[in-house]
């Protein structure tokens, strides 16, 4: 249900032409109404090597100049949108941090909660309960951008985004997740 609400407002959203309903989610997301959800941008590849470490990028799959790119697209975006600092968290994975970085909103704070759990997905139920916890008890004025993975938005959201998708959406007091709206920068 939640998916098809999602492509519904996507599609309204496109065929408004980014008018005024657009303009609503950005408005949201100026004052802290909502909070937006990113997944990395292009990272040629799926998961990471075995060997993989955090902090080690060398070990991990990372942004091509394409997807660098479009980190960089994306925060133009939002500036073009009004945005120009923002509370910026990111999993603390190299191509999640270079997304958040070359977005230029403002200093980026790792938070292993976006983590990406693809290949330990055992334990995705129970971060992603978490990281519900940390949103709806988390509450900052302003903007919010959260970069992380494509598992840990589709368990949060029920959205499979692409590369440097956009995912804007709220959280209840119990939380609930609701998506408002889905924007990219192109690819």
């Amino acid at each position: 249900m939640l998916q098809r609400r999602s492509f519904l407002l996507s599609s309204f959203f496109a065929l408004a032409g980014g008018g005024a309903a657009a303009a609503d989610y950005w408005q949201a997301l100026r004052s802290g109404d909502v909070f937006v959800i990113l997944r990395h941008a292009i990272a040629p590849g799926t998961g990471d090597p075995p060997e993989m470490r955090i902090g080690v990028c060398e070990t991990q799959r990372n942004l091509s100049a394409d997807g660098r790119a479009q980190a960089e697209r994306t925060g133009r975006l939002f500036r073009d949108k009004g945005i120009s600092r923002a509370r910026v968290f990111s999993s603390q994975w190299c191509r999640c941090l270079d997304t958040a970085t070359l977005l230029d909103l403002g200093p980026v704070s790792g938070q292993p909660l976006l983590n990406s759990f693809f290949s330990s997905r055992a334990s995705g139920r129970a971060q992603t309960e978490a990281l519900r916890a940390w949103l709806t008890n988390t509450r900052l004025e302003g903007p919010r951008v959260l970069v992380t993975h494509q598992v840990n938005i589709t368990a949060l959201t029920s959205v499979v985004p692409r590369s440097g998708e956009l995912v804007f959406a709220t959280i209840d007091a119990d939380g609930s997740v609701d998506v408002m709206a889905r924007q990219s920068a192109g690819a």
